[in-house]
């Protein structure tokens, strides 16, 4: 993936202390990793929104425990980063920028608003509550930012063998497939059906959500292409990621046995399908997993 003369976006937060440098990565030499991932993590970052909205009747959109807005100390590491990983999340974001800038106004006849992306290390507050690096990438509506610590691109390369410049980009791209989610109205609808719901039609729900999310990624991945800046192998690279993070695939790893009523982010055929679906339309219109009898 080409990115290294791509500008940096203005909307990251650095709040990370000591350093950022993450083994397996590009810029890297330190090997610092999260040790003690957990499958929930797994889920959680797979699902894209904080995982602990998963557990006990928790609202699965919109945090638990009220708005928690960043700190004056969180506020002024505000600015693009300086090693090799971050300034790589932030080009990311920054085609995200240019991209939905155009896309969303001229398929949605919406302006796009972007999102803050903050990078922190093991532990950090956002707006849906604590933040920590074991949930794994995620996106909080209430203060419209994705929240990545970096060493989770590590353990998802060691412990999924999904990896590569162009798959972590994926996940930048569906946390940011998310917020197009919440400006579109999408994510308070879903929150506010859900509570009518039993527990296996709001998984249902949920995997509708995740599909579309990866479609949005497939509608960036589409635009990216035509400017020039996909090389040979990325693409792989994003199937194997979403192919990795399937419901049926981590739950036949974390627990030995798969259970499709709870799912909440669809199989592996399912992810890898509807990336793909964004990615040979380019149309948001392509991605309406909501109105789509076979997922």
């Amino acid at each position: 993936m080409r990115w290294e003369d791509y500008r940096q976006s203005e909307n990251i937060e650095d709040r990370r202390g000591g350093g950022g440098e993450y083994a397996g990565l590009p810029g890297g030499r330190g090997g610092i990793g999260i040790g003690t991932m957990v499958v929930l993590g797994l889920l959680g970052w797979a699902l894209g929104i904080d995982p602990r909205l998963l557990i006990g009747g928790a609202e699965l959109i919109g945090g638990i425990g009220g708005r928690n807005p960043p700190t004056q100390e969180q506020r002024k590491s505000a600015g693009p980063p300086q090693d090799e990983m971050g300034r790589f999340v932030s080009a990311v974001l920054a085609q995200n920028e240019d991209i939905w800038s155009k896309v969303l106004p001229q398929q949605a006849n919406r302006r796009y608003v972007a999102p803050k992306l903050v990078l922190f290390s093991n532990v950090d507050r956002s707006g849906c509550g604590t933040a920590q690096a074991a949930m794994g990438p995620f996106y909080c509506p209430n203060d419209q930012r994705v929240y990545l610590d970096l060493s989770f691109f590590a353990e998802m390369q060691r412990k999924l063998g999904g990896g590569g410049d162009f798959a972590y980009a994926y996940v930048v791209g569906h946390e940011v497939g998310h917020h197009i989610q919440n400006l579109l109205g999408i994510l308070p609808k879903v929150n506010e059906l859900r509570q009518r719901l039993s527990e296996r039609e709001s998984n249902q729900l949920s995997v509708r959500v995740e599909l579309q999310a990866d479609c949005f990624a497939g509608v960036w991945a589409y635009n990216i292409n035509a400017m020039d800046r996909i090389e040979p192998g990325d693409v792989e690279e994003a199937m194997r990621t979403a192919a990795a993070i399937g419901d049926d695939k981590l739950q036949q790893q974390g627990r030995g046995v798969v259970v499709p009523d709870s799912f909440t982010h669809g199989s592996s055929a399912q992810r890898t399908r509807w990336f793909n679906t964004g990615f040979r339309s380019g149309s948001m219109q392509s991605c309406d997993t909501f109105r789509t009898n076979q997922l």
